[in-house]
């Protein structure tokens, strides 16, 4: 399947996975528009990268908890590649809260999270259908967690929201099909910044899973890359945990 000429949005995409996924879809001849929040010098290097392989590519500052800023981002992208054949929602927050720990999770950080994880790629995928539907082939994946699985993670408000990311994953496949294909990844622990100071959560996932190493951000973009070229795949949450779940 050629992707050469086709344009893509990839929220959360300066850094870390989305990062990893903006460089392989601009390997396969995507131009590719970096969406980020707070990352301007990340997304700008990424960029870089992306143009480096032969591409364009575009950096968008928007914040995807509003629908207002996602509904302008989209219709910048569409501006200024002309098309829009490709969303990955990729961006994403959390709060480390042990699960036990009832009171420690806070009102902000639970509608911080939720508004992000959940709300952030429903508007994306919403205000991208008629330009995805226009494509052809339209193709949206939506990066969401073992969490939402396991009911095991950072903090019960991120389980909450990657679950009803997969729900929202099946939801969208029905009702946008046959035009628009709808899919998630749903990764186990991965070695990115975001861990930095929380090696031992990391390591606590490493020692239980049979594969004995965190994902890498490349491992992932993988994962996604190929629902996104598989033409015959919708409403799948695709877990890749190391076999954590086993």
């Amino acid at each position: 399947m050629s992707m050469t000429g086709k344009a893509a949005l990839v929220t959360g995409g300066g850094t870390g996975v989305g990062r990893a996924v903006a460089l392989k879809l601009a390997e396969r001849g995507v131009n590719v528009a970096v969406n980020y929040s707070r990352s301007a010098t990340e997304a700008a290097a990424t960029v870089a990268d992306i143009e480096a392989l032969g591409v364009d590519g575009v950096a968008i500052q928007a914040d995807v908890a509003s629908d207002a800023s996602v509904k302008a981002m989209v219709e910048q992208v569409a501006a200024v590649f002309g098309r829009l054949d490709v969303v990955v929602n990729s961006a994403g927050t959390t709060a480390f809260v042990p699960h036990e720990d009832l009171d420690g999770m806070n009102e902000a950080d639970w509608d911080r999270i939720q508004a992000v994880n959940l709300k952030g790629p429903f508007f994306v995928s919403r205000a991208a259908t008629p330009h995805l539907r226009a494509s052809g082939d339209g193709a949206i994946v939506n990066v969401s967690s073992l969490a939402g699985v396991t009911g095991i993670g950072s903090s019960i408000a991120y389980v909450a929201s990657k679950g009803g990311l997969n729900s929202i994953t099946k939801s969208l496949a029905r009702a946008l099909a046959p035009e628009i294909r709808v899919n998630s990844v749903a990764p186990g622990a991965i070695d990115t910044r975001w861990m930095d100071e929380h090696r031992d959560f990391l390591q606590v996932a490493i020692d239980r899973m049979p594969l004995k190493r965190a994902a890498t951000p490349e491992d992932i973009a993988d994962g996604v890359l190929m629902l996104v070229e598989n033409r015959y795949v919708t409403g799948e949450v695709l877990v890749m945990d190391g076999g954590d779940s086993l």
